[in-house]
């Protein structure tokens, strides 16, 4: 019955404890964009300090979008349009923006540390501000766009 129990505890302790280290290693992260921030950006392309947080953006043609201040930490943004887009002071911390469009779009103040931009196009962007440290650019074009780290 005792050995039992210690059992019992061990299992719970561990579970526990493995639950702790992978939150803590940004496994299983509890992020959940709000979906009613998802649907007014796909509806209207204005979603100024939206939650989006995790978001599954991936192929959206969000032209000329407003995010401004938005939290799109760990979105999936890969072959995205955002041309044009407004994303100053957002959060891009961890995001997946691999083959997404990012010409003539303002990236002030941004958080794109550890964010993978591989394929990325980003043509006339402005970064200017924006947190790069350990972002992977891997075959992505530039052009007319200054990256300096912050």
């Amino acid at each position: 019955m005792e050995s039992t129990r210690l059992i019992k505890s061990f299992v719970w302790l561990t579970g526990a404890l493995g639950l702790a280290l992978g939150s803590l290693a940004g496994g299983d992260r509890a992020i959940a964009a709000d979906p009613a921030h998802v649907q007014q950006l796909i509806d209207t392309g204005v979603c100024v300090q939206c939650d989006l947080a995790g978001a599954d953006l991936q192929g959206i043609h969000a032209i000329g979008a407003d995010l401004r201040g938005a939290d799109l930490s760990g979105a999936n943004l890969n072959d995205a349009n955002l041309e044009g887009a407004d994303l100053t002071g957002a959060n891009l911390n961890r995001a997946t923006l691999k083959r997404v469009m990012l010409t003539d779009s303002v990236l002030a103040a941004v958080d794109l540390r550890f964010s993978n931009l591989t394929e990325a196009k980003l043509y006339h962007a402005d970064l200017e501000g924006a947190l790069v440290h350990n972002m992977i650019l891997t075959q992505a074009e530039t052009f007319g766009t200054q990256i300096a780290a912050y």
